[in-house]
C-alpha cells in the first residue's frame, strides 16, 4: 500500500522483508499480510494493474490476483503470460447455516405445536423481495462479495473475472443426455409417488421383502440428516422395519445384509445440492460484484477447464481460478507462474445472537452475557500470549474464546488452554474468518514448465 493507503503492485515475500527490514514500511494488516509504504505516494509508484479471477463453487471459493504481461514468443510473435501472485481459497459455512436454520424450525414447531395446538396453520402467503435468497445460499455471495471488496483495497484490480456455469439438473438427475420431449417428462410422469415405488419394488418392503403388511414410504437418508424427498431417496418398508431404522443411515441399518445393501443403493442418484446452489447463485454473484467499481467479465466453466488441461494443472478451486478467463493457446498464450502457498480463509461468523443455549429438546439451558467484549478483547481476536509460568510457558499466538471472569481459553496449533487477559496483546481483530496456509497441489506435467513461485504478499 502507498503512504496514503492507496493499493500497489503486490511484490515478494524477500522484498517485504528488506523494505521493514530498512524501516520504509510498517505492517497494515498480519492476515492477509499487508504492509504500507512510508516514503512514496501513488502518484511515485508504477502501477500496472492486476486482475481478480473467481472460480465460485458450493462449498469453497477461490480467488486469484494475476497479471498478464507482453512477451515475444519463440517465432517472434506476441503473446499473452499470465502469473499468479496470490491465491486466496474461500471456504463456506452455509451447510452449518442450513442446519441452523432446520434447527431453529423444529423450535418453533415443538412451541407451536405444544402451547398453540388447537391454533389454525398460518397460511404460507408471505412475499419476498426480489433478488432474495435462503440465508445459506445468500451467505455464499456476501462472503466472496466481501473478501473480493478487500482485496480491492490491498491490490490495484483492474477488472474482474467470475465463472459462471449452469448444471443440468434434469440431465444429471437421468444419467444421461435428454431430448428436448424428455425434458418435459420427469420420473413421476403420468404417475404419483406411492404408485411409482409399487411398482419399482414390487409391493414389497425394500428391507425384508414382506408383502402382508401395510407399507410406508422410507427415506434411505432421513430428513433430519439431512436427506431429500427425491424419488431415488425413497423407498418403500414395513411398519416394523420402518421403525427400527428410524434415522440411521441405511449403511449401519443393512450392514449386517450387504447383498441387500447393494440392491438398494444401486437405485440411488449423486445429490443435486451442488449443482442447485450455483444454478441460484450464479447471477446474484455477478450482479453483487457490480458495484465495486471494476469491470465484470462473465467467463464460461468450459473455457476454465480447457485452459488448466492445456496448461497441465490439477483440479482446485484455486488453480481453476486461475484459468479463469480467456487465452489464446494456439497463438503461444499460456500461464507461467503460480503461487505456491495458498491463503485458506474459513467462514467462522462473528458469534450467536441467541443470549440462551438451549438443550437437544429446545428448552434453555443456560444463559448467555449479553455483552459480547470482556477486558477489551471479543472471541475470534488474534492475540499474542506472554505466559511467565506454568505448563504453557512461553509465548503463543492465536485465536481466544472470551469468558467473563477474564481467563480466557486461547486456541494455538499445540492446544488449547486458559490465559489471563494481562498477559495478552491484541494482534489483529477477528473479521469472521479463520485463517491458514496450505501448499498448492504440484501440477503434472504440461507442454509449457509452470513456474512455481513463492507466495506474494
Amino acid at each position: 500500500m502507498a503512504k496514503a493507503g492507496q493499493p500497489l503492485m503486490p511484490c515478494h515475500p524477500a522484498r517485504a522483508r528488506e523494505l521493514l527490514g530498512k524501516g520504509r514500511a510498517v505492517v497494515a494488516r498480519l492476515v492477509p499480510f499487508t504492509i504500507r509504504l512510508k516514503d512514496r505516494t501513488l502518484a511515485e509508484s508504477e502501477v500496472d494493474g492486476v486482475q481478480l479471477r473467481i472460480d465460485p463453487g458450493s462449498k469453497g471459493t477461490g480467488l486469484t490476483l494475476t497479471d498478464a504481461k507482453k512477451e515475444t514468443g519463440e517465432d517472434g510473435a506476441a503473446v499473452t503470460v499470465r502469473r499468479g501472485l496470490v491465491s486466496v481459497e474461500l471456504q463456506h459455512r452455509g451447510d452449518q447455516i442450513h442446519r441452523c436454520m432446520q434447527q431453529r424450525a423444529g423450535y418453533r414447531h415443538r412451541r407451536r405445536s405444544a402451547n398453540r395446538r388447537y391454533r389454525a396453520p398460518r397460511s404460507d402467503n408471505r412475499t419476498r423481495p426480489e433478488g432474495w435468497l435462503p440465508p445459506s445460499l445468500r451467505h455464499r455471495v456476501d462472503t466472496t462479495v466481501s473478501l473480493a471488496r478487500r482485496m480491492c483495497r490491498y491490490a490495484p484490480i483492474t477488472e474482474i473475472h467470475v465463472e459462471r456455469v449452469a448444471f443440468d439438473t434434469h440431465s444429471m438427475s437421468a444419467g444421461r443426455s435428454l431430448t428436448e420431449t424428455e425434458y418435459q417428462q420427469g420420473t413421476l410422469a403420468g404417475t404419483e409417488a406411492r404408485a411409482y415405488l409399487h411398482v419399482k419394488w414390487d409391493r414389497a418392503c425394500a428391507y425384508c421383502d414382506a408383502t402382508g403388511p401395510p407399507l410406508n414410504i422410507d427415506h434411505l437418508r432421513a430428513r433430519s440428516r439431512g436427506g431429500s424427498d427425491r424419488i431415488s431417496n425413497l423407498v418403500l418398508a414395513c411398519a416394523p422395519c420402518n421403525q427400527a431404522k428410524g434415522s440411521t443411515s441405511v449403511d449401519v441399518f443393512l450392514a449386517n445384509r450387504p447383498d441387500r445393501l447393494a440392491k438398494i443403493l444401486r437405485q440411488v442418484r449423486t445429490p443435486l445440492r451442488d449443482a442447485a446452489t450455483m444454478n441460484a447463485t450464479r447471477w446474484r454473484l455477478t450482479e453483487a460484484l457490480e458495484p465495486l467499481g471494476r469491470p465484470v467479465h462473465a467467463q464460461s466453466g468450459g473455457r476454465t477447464m480447457w485452459n488448466r488441461t492445456a496448461m497441465g494443472l490439477s483440479k482446485t478451486h484455486t488453480l481453476d481460478a486461475l484459468c479463469v478467463g480467456r487465452l489464446d493457446h494456439e497463438d503461444g498464450d499460456a500461464i507461467v507462474r503460480l503461487p505456491k502457498q495458498v491463503l485458506v480463509v474459513k467462514a467462522t461468523g462473528r458469534g450467536s445472537y441467541s443470549r440462551t443455549t438451549p438443550d437437544r429438546f429446545g428448552f434453555p439451558r443456560l444463559r448467555r452475557a449479553r455483552a459480547k467484549q470482556h477486558f477489551g478483547y471479543v472471541t475470534g481476536d488474534l492475540v499474542r500470549a506472554v505466559v511467565p509460568t506454568g505448563k504453557w510457558a512461553g509465548t503463543w499466538t492465536g485465536r481466544i474464546s472470551v469468558r467473563a471472569m477474564g481467563q480466557h481459553s486461547l486456541t494455538t496449533p499445540t492446544g488449547r488452554f486458559n490465559v489471563r487477559h494481562r498477559n495478552l496483546r491484541l494482534v489483529q481483530r477477528g473479521d469472521g474468518y479463520g485463517y491458514s496456509t496450505r501448499h498448492e497441489l504440484v501440477p503434472s506435467p504440461s507442454r509449457k514448465p509452470v513456474e512455481r513461485s513463492a507466495s506474494s504478499s
